[in-house]
């Protein structure tokens, strides 16, 4: 018996829906998409943009929407996986080869593709600024740590104090200022060792 060639970017359950994702790929190519594999996945891309995906899981085998906030929904087929979390993703969640309406599906692409040339897009939110008194304190008692400070960029700057800030106790918090004033003054980032 000859070995079945493995289905590569249907991700791990994608063999048990691999007829329902075939299915989904055929209603897919009779749109301008073209189809490229991110992340171990089919995505469906338009002017280089993530349009749309499919994939296999355990329970069920979805397309999902990059941008599906946008999308109006009549149908009330699409779902946010993980609410909270997701800004701009959604998912249609199918069961079965019967689930599949084509007409639907092209209906709901075509919107997609429309949002995509207009440009609609989350912008990533802007992270508040973070204020630590005690390690300003610090920094009017050292000007050479304060000058070392602000040659780092506001993202580095912003992890520092984050670590400082996420500490419950004072205590805590100078301690990790203890820790973190040599590693400034060595030009050091936070996060450095790891990048």
């Amino acid at each position: 018996m000859e070995a079945k060639p493995e289905n590569k970017g249907m991700w791990k359950y994608g063999g048990q829906w691999e007829e329902e994702l075939i299915l989904l790929k055929t209603i897919i190519d009779k749109t301008v998409l073209t189809e490229t594999t991110k992340w171990g996945g089919c995505v469906y891309v338009f002017d280089k943009k993530n349009v749309v995906g499919i994939g296999g899981f355990k329970d069920y085998f979805a397309l999902w929407f990059f941008n599906g906030v946008f999308l109006k929904d009549e149908k009330k087929k699409l779902i946010n996986a993980q609410e909270e979390v997701t800004k701009s993703l959604r998912q249609w969640r199918f069961t079965s080869k019967e689930d599949i309406n084509e007409k639907i599906i092209l209906e709901y692409i075509a919107e997609a593709i429309e949002n995509e040339k207009q440009g609609k897009v989350i912008k990533p939110a802007k992270k508040e600024a973070i204020v630590s008194e005690l390690f300003e304190k610090e920094m009017i008692q050292n000007p050479a740590l304060k000058e070392a400070f602000q040659k780092f960029s506001p993202y580095k700057q912003y992890e520092f104090l984050e670590y400082i800030e996420t500490a419950k106790q004072e205590k805590t918090k100078l301690t990790r200022i203890e820790k973190v004033v040599p590693m400034i003054l060595a030009n050091v980032g936070l996060n450095d060792k790891y990048r």
